[in-house]
């Protein structure tokens, strides 16, 4: 039996782990996307992402500004108006995001699967 000392174990990159925490859970890169332009009020973000309820967006955009990626501003009208933006942080996913996009233009353009020619 082969000896596997620590140096063969690998572990996730903290970073990574992270991230992923954030950005693994449903609708949470979609709504960044959204609001990578500027602003959008509430309503307006909701019906941009076909699919999230109501209350999952009110979720997803709650932890976005726990973590500090998402600022909610209220225009008190009349009427009462919701937006919410990116912030500094939230602003850097760009270069990432647009390159995931890249890479899912090139490697998950057949309906969601990688195409034969890439499963080498």
């Amino acid at each position: 039996m082969a000896d596997h000392g620590e140096a063969m174990c690998r572990q996730v990159d903290g970073g990574m782990t992270r991230v992923f925490e954030l950005f693994g859970k449903r609708w949470t890169g979609l709504i960044v996307a959204t609001l990578m332009p500027g602003p959008v009020h509430f309503a307006d973000l909701r019906r941009a992402i076909p699919g999230i309820s109501e209350r999952m967006l009110s979720d997803r955009l709650m932890e976005l500004a726990v973590t500090g990626l998402v600022v909610r501003e209220v225009d008190a009208g009349p009427p009462l108006r919701v937006s919410y933006r990116l912030t500094e942080a939230g602003r850097a996913m760009e270069p990432a995001l647009k390159e995931l996009g890249r890479w899912a233009e090139t490697y998950l353009a057949d309906g969601g699967q990688c195409p034969e020619r890439f499963r080498k």
